[in-house]
């Protein structure tokens, strides 16, 4: 996806340009809004490939940017990223649960963002390549061809992040894996994220499961495993 369309949301100029410099040899078509009502515009206009959303933004601050990204149905599979100078673990919570796919702590290395932007891209272009396609586990429903997770038969909001880790466990249940494992096995192969960051997002995906949250197992000093159903 060498001419994916970005979407720099980002009011600081200094940081406009160094991204802009940064993604020059990527090949990527960059657009840029300085506040979450211009970002939002860009979208309704142009849409995107991926958003990079910084959250202190003046007027409507990024998490309430990314509440309304994530409130329409045509950008839900848009990855977003965010970046924030908040690197507080209640800020990052925060995020996931209003449906971010990962995020970058400031000042971040361009390099990092990067490489966090070709692992989402690449999850747009290869949604899981499991044989089977749908499971049913107690009140949950995994449908991988729909991009579609149902709980009691309500349909949950996720990230594409978070499925693609609910996808990986259930496709896999019983089996343990350490984080390296599921962050090998979600972002790709040398992901540059921490063992801390995976329990977050783990967190945050139990909490929008509910009561199903509970088949995400816990295995102390190992890693975690989907146990399924009682």
């Amino acid at each position: 996806m060498n001419r994916a369309a970005i979407l720099i949301i980002e009011d600081d100029p200094e940081i406009q340009e160094m991204l802009s410099l940064a993604f020059a040899g990527e090949g990527w078509k960059l657009r840029q809004a300085g506040t979450g009502e211009d970002g939002i515009a860009m979208l309704e206009k142009h849409g995107a490939d991926c958003v990079i959303l910084d959250i202190m933004l003046p007027g409507m601050d990024g998490l309430r940017t990314l509440k309304k990204i994530r409130a329409e149905d045509k950008w839900k599979a848009i990855p977003v990223i965010l970046a924030t100078a908040k690197g507080e673990e209640p800020d990052i919570v925060a995020g996931l649960e209003l449906g971010a796919d990962d995020y970058v702590v400031k000042p971040y290395s361009p390099r990092v963002l990067t490489a966090r932007i070709r692992a989402a891209l690449r999850r747009l272009e290869e949604p899981g390549g499991e044989e089977k396609k749908f499971w049913q586990e107690g009140s949950l429903t995994v449908d991988a061809l729909r991009h579609e997770v149902l709980r009691e038969g309500l349909p949950l909001d996720l990230s594409a992040t978070e499925f693609a880790m609910l996808l990986h466990f259930i496709s896999h249940a019983g089996i343990v894996f350490s984080r390296n494992q599921i962050i090998a096995a979600v972002h790709g192969p040398d992901y540059p994220v921490t063992d801390r960051s995976v329990d977050v997002q783990i967190l945050a995906l139990r909490k929008k499961l509910g009561e199903a949250g509970d088949m995400i197992e816990t295995i102390r000093g190992v890693g975690y495993r989907f146990r399924g159903a009682p």
